[in-house]
């Protein structure tokens, strides 16, 4: 049976601006959203919170995160990985570039002019939500 995956991630944005982490380069370097994998013992909302504080200082509330897209993407290894992106209206704490083994900076970045390394994935979940669809595939 082929692996499968479930990850969350934040789509935080603020007076036109998007909230991106920069991966160190031994990762990739591209520029990304909040989140990562939910874990064997969590719900998706807890493990969006914990990522959020771990990665950025982000302290977030589960009544102010909204379900916004569902990305599903194969994997290399012939596996299945779900993604469900969340938008926060509210949001406390200092932003800061947590877990500097993987990332080496936490940076807003007005809508109009993202980088030109964000990642695809990140790229295609934008437009795919800016066009108001809640559910996308990605092919690699």
């Amino acid at each position: 049976m082929a692996d499968t995956n479930l990850k969350v991630r934040l789509i935080l944005y603020n007076k036109g601006s998007i909230l991106l982490l920069r991966q160190k380069k031994n990762l990739g370097g591209n520029y990304t959203l909040v989140g990562g994998t939910i874990e064997v013992t969590e719900y998706a909302l807890e493990a969006l919170i914990r990522e959020a504080e771990e990665e950025a200082g982000l302290v977030l509330k589960a009544k102010d995160l909204q379900l916004v897209h569902v990305l599903h993407k194969r994997t290399n290894n012939n596996g299945h990985r779900i993604t469900l992106y969340f938008k926060a209206s509210k949001w406390e704490g200092k932003i800061i570039t947590g877990e500097p083994n993987k990332f080496k900076g936490v940076t807003w970045f007005s809508l109009e002019n993202l980088p030109s390394n964000l990642s695809e994935t990140v790229r295609h979940v934008l437009k795919e939500y800016r066009e108001g669809r809640m559910y996308s595939e990605f092919k690699n």
